[in-house]
């Protein structure tokens, strides 16, 4: 059985005191949601403050980076155990902004996936493809190398605890639309390249939607087999639609 999860990447947004008005509302409106799972990745600033808020609610933590090291002269960086120690239970990783504006490589986020599933948190594991890779064709290469370099070297059972994003780069913010048959038609390319390389465990494995889900088009979206729910951005940071995506999931 596969786990539906709506996620909130908050990205680079939210001070302190913004991030906890958020959280409260959050909580109002769907604290108590069990199904879907509810996640929320707030700033590295906001977490402690947020984990605090969360604590009697059902909605989960989440981080939107981690560096590959636990611990060390790496100025600036955060160690995954510094996450797991204030309530952090997800952590995204090899999101399209950190592959384009920090030239992260699949490679690096592999590193990063073995020590974050080492260390007991649970990887959003992100991939998707450009819109001129998407107009010539190369969707299932770009996207199959993801998975490949992302996850090498990771067992059936380590998969067990990883979750993977599309994020159809092509279709945010290029007024490209990805209809609901097109996001499924990637989803079930990315569950079958998981199948052959880590069995059926390819078919536990929840596989969310990151291309501008919204409250207009979440349903339509998360009806599809394989959409196993969102990585959601601009949508996450407003109480009322990140509410009413959760309840259409």
């Amino acid at each position: 059985m596969r786990l539906n999860i709506i996620a909130g990447n908050w990205k680079m947004n939210k001070t302190n005191e913004e991030a906890s008005v958020l959280v409260k509302g959050l909580i109002d409106q769907i604290g108590d949601v069990e199904n879907p799972r509810v996640v929320v990745c707030p700033p590295f600033t906001a977490l402690s403050e947020t984990a605090k808020l969360l604590k009697n609610s059902r909605i989960y933590l989440g981080a939107q980076n981690m560096y590959a090291q636990e611990s060390g002269a790496f100025t600036g960086e955060i160690a995954p155990s510094m996450l797991l120690t204030i309530g952090v239970k997800y952590v995204i990783l090899g999101h399209s902004e950190r592959r384009e504006y920090f030239s992260e490589s699949d490679q690096a986020v592999n590193a990063k996936v073995r020590l974050a599933l080492k260390t007991g948190l649970w990887p959003i594991v992100c991939v998707g493809e450009k819109l001129d890779e998407r107009e010539n064709g190369k969707t299932e290469e770009v996207v199959g190398g993801q998975i490949d370099g992302s996850l090498d070297g990771l067992t059936a059972e380590q998969m067990k605890n990883v979750i993977v994003a599309y994020e159809p780069v092509w279709a945010i913010g290029t007024g490209k639309t990805a209809t609901p048959e097109m996001a499924q038609e990637v989803h079930l390319f990315i569950r079958n390249r998981l199948r052959e390389r880590f069995g059926d465990v390819a078919d536990e494995t929840s596989i969310l939607y990151g291309g501008s889900m919204k409250p207009g088009n979440a349903a339509g979206l998360i009806s599809q087999p394989d959409i196993d729910g969102g990585l959601i951005g601009g949508a996450s940071l407003k109480v009322d639609d990140f509410a009413n995506i959760v309840k259409s999931a």
